[in-house]
């Protein structure tokens, strides 16, 4: 038998340098063909292990259960004895509106963009793309936050429990920071795991509060005097039904914490396991499970949002609620030790503590799915914005300036959580409003298109009563605007073309020249008839030196949408008054010119040459036009794109302008 073994490693071989290793290391799973990267970054999302969608709600459900950490305390707080009144309004809207809204959204978005690509496909060119930096700011604010609000408030579940080390009081900013920079050790791993230790989190957390949701349920049952002084106190305070009906739809914005689930729910979508039958543009299992999942977690939590609301405000004094008292940010938690002993308290403290830590998975998952699918396509992010690993790194230290910012305080980050959660979900209606409209389904555009109403006022609302949470968006869409213009122009001068295609035609044209260079002209698609061909040809003659025996090419790019960049080229041949045509549509006509030169160059073995005209008109106002309409001045920005593509002179294809 044949033992095979790897050679050994040439010692005269040149070893990698320590940065060369980081580089590499750092830039694992970039353009990843064979999906050999696990998380949820990966770029090839068909080579990734699947799962049932009730493991996947288990992802999901890391952030959106463990919002019962803070929810019912954040209840009382903002609407007092009445909360249990404001949670239902909640429940209604969300079993009622964004249910429905998101398992429209499964079926049209199954690929995990959720309702931004819904109105990407809307809103076509700059105005569109545009209109996506702003909803990712508000994603970003929204999943961020996500991060920093559950690693803060896991904190504070750990420093206030009362087996806690006298050292931790105090250290809640540096508690916070461990916890992320632990959760960013999790995704520079890999996160290859995440959705078992999601299930085994999950179960266990939803089993403990069933637990004390029947433990404390019959402890208000044993004293009953508690829910009288709760109604009297609601009656004293508000005796008009209508009026608490009516303070309690003003209140809920401030609630709406518990609904950053559902856009967290379609990310992850590509991870539920399909069936055979499935296609990639109709996965009907996949897009059937995605709609079990968004209804049985919105249910779940609207069972426990209800029962949970109603026994804080019954059993809690209203002091603890407040801030520095026992149950604030920790209402759940403060009746797990007052009822069930500092044993089962601290149980349930540490699986509080780790779902909400975990929850930052979740939504760093979100981020990393959302930026590498929008951003770098629009040339809107360097190309190392696919990997995750930098994105982690960046998102972690955002998150370490934001825990510093806020001081790791749970209810000053509230504000902005709910401004980024409602301004999603009322893209989300808006989204599936039009789309109803398009397809000309009048029941269901007037029903949605009340659901968004009902959005845009919870949001309005909410950002007039905490426009702490508008300001902190504000900087995150700057931020993104002005990086994202920062790094298109940067990337202004590469190729963009992500595949070239010849037809027949095309073909027989290209195979027609035996040897010798490739004459090719450049010419405005714009002026096609016989005349100009001819003239054209004169020129690239006389003041070109072209050859008069060439048998020369026209190349025509036709700019479709100029805010377009990573695009498939398909170079269509076209006999026109008998000359010889190269047709094709790209964003950006230098650019898209370089890449058909070089695929020529590649395909034939022949050199091309291509001849311009100077172009007309004020260098400035041409560099604009080149930037945001992909025109300007087309000569020598395709000589530049051709050298910063080909650095090897002898194989560049050759520029003239005359």
């Amino acid at each position: 038998m044949t033992t095979l073994s790897r050679p050994p490693a040439d010692p005269s071989a040149p070893r990698p340098s320590g940065m060369a290793n980081l580089r590499t290391w750092l830039l694992f799973g970039l353009q990843d063909s064979k999906g050999t990267h696990q998380g949820p970054g990966a770029v090839s999302d068909a080579h990734l292990k699947k799962h049932s969608w009730w493991q996947v709600m288990c992802l999901t459900g890391v952030d959106y259960f463990s919002s019962l950490g803070y929810a019912p305390a954040i209840a009382v707080l903002a609407a007092g004895v009445i909360s249990p009144i404001a949670t239902l309004v909640l429940v209604g809207l969300t079993l009622l509106g964004a249910l429905p809204v998101y398992r429209r959204v499964a079926g049209e978005s199954h690929r995990g963009e959720g309702s931004i690509a819904m109105l990407e496909r809307l809103m076509p060119r700059w105005t569109g793309k545009l209109f996506v930096l702003v909803l990712l700011g508000f994603a970003a604010t929204d999943f961020m936050i996500t991060m920093t609000l559950s690693a803060a408030d896991a904190t504070a579940h750990l420093i206030q429990n009362p087996i806690a080390p006298s050292w931790l009081q105090g250290q809640n900013v540096a508690v916070t920071l461990f916890l992320l920079a632990l959760l960013a050790a999790v995704f520079l791993r890999g996160f290859k795991e995440a959705i078992g230790v999601a299930v085994v989190l999950v179960v266990l957390y939803l089993g403990l509060n069933v637990v004390l949701v029947l433990v404390t349920f019959a402890q208000v049952l044993a004293h009953p005097a508690a829910v009288t002084d709760w109604w009297g106190a609601l009656s004293a305070s508000h005796g008009n039904p209508l009026m608490v009906v009516g303070i309690a739809l003003l209140v809920f914005p401030k609630l709406a914490l518990g609904m950053s689930g559902f856009e967290t729910g379609v990310a992850v979508m590509p991870q539920i396991k399909g069936a055979p039958g499935d296609t990639e543009d109709n996965p009907v299992a996949r897009i059937k499970g995605a709609r079990r999942l968004l209804t049985s977690a919105a249910v779940i939590m609207s069972s426990f949002l209800l029962a949970t609301s109603f026994i804080t405000v019954v059993l809690i004094p209203e002091k603890e609620f407040q801030p520095g008292g026992e149950a604030d940010g920790r209402a759940l938690a403060f009746l797990a030790h007052q009822y069930l002993g500092v044993g089962f308290g601290t149980v349930y403290d540490l699986s509080t503590i780790t779902i909400l830590w975990f929850a930052g998975a979740s939504a760093m998952a979100g981020l990393l799915n959302l930026v590498p699918r929008y951003l770098p396509r629009y040339g809107m992010a360097p190309e190392w914005a696919k990997a995750v690993r930098p994105l982690v790194l960046v998102f972690t230290i955002i998150g370490f300036l934001i825990t510093f910012l806020f001081n790791a305080d749970v209810d000053a980050q509230g504000g902005a959580y709910a401004t980024g959660v409602l301004v999603l979900m009322t893209s989300a209606a808006v989204a599936v409003t039009l789309s109803a409209r398009r397809a000309r389904q009048r029941k269901r555009t007037i029903g949605f298109g009340l659901i968004a109403v009902v959005f845009i006022y919870t949001t309005i609302a909410n950002m007039f009563e905490r426009p702490e949470g508008l300001r902190i968006a504000a900087i995150f869409i700057a931020g993104i605007i002005l990086i994202s213009l920062l790094s298109r122009i940067m990337r202004s001068f590469e190729l963009h073309a992500s595949h070239v295609r010849l037809d027949r035609q095309a073909l027989e044209f290209l195979t027609d020249v035996q040897d010798g260079p490739l004459a090719v002209i450049s010419h405005e698609p714009l002026r096609i008839s016989r005349e100009a061909y001819r003239d054209k040809l004169n020129s690239a003659i006389e003041v070109s030196h072209l050859p008069l025996d060439q048998e020369a090419l026209f190349l025509e790019v036709i700019v479709d949408d100029s805010s377009d960049f990573e695009t498939e080229l398909d170079v269509r041949g076209v006999n026109r008054h008998g000359y010889r045509v190269l047709e094709v549509h790209g964003p950006v006509v230098p650019n898209t010119i370089a890449s058909v030169l070089l695929h020529i160059r590649d395909v034939t073995g022949l050199m091309p040459h291509i001849y311009f005209r100077w172009t007309e008109g004020n260098p400035i106002i041409n560099l604009l036009k080149f930037l945001f309409l992909g025109e300007g001045e087309i000569a020598p920005v395709t000589r530049e794109v051709l050298r910063e593509a080909e650095p090897e002179v002898t194989r560049r294809p050759w520029v003239h302008v005359g």
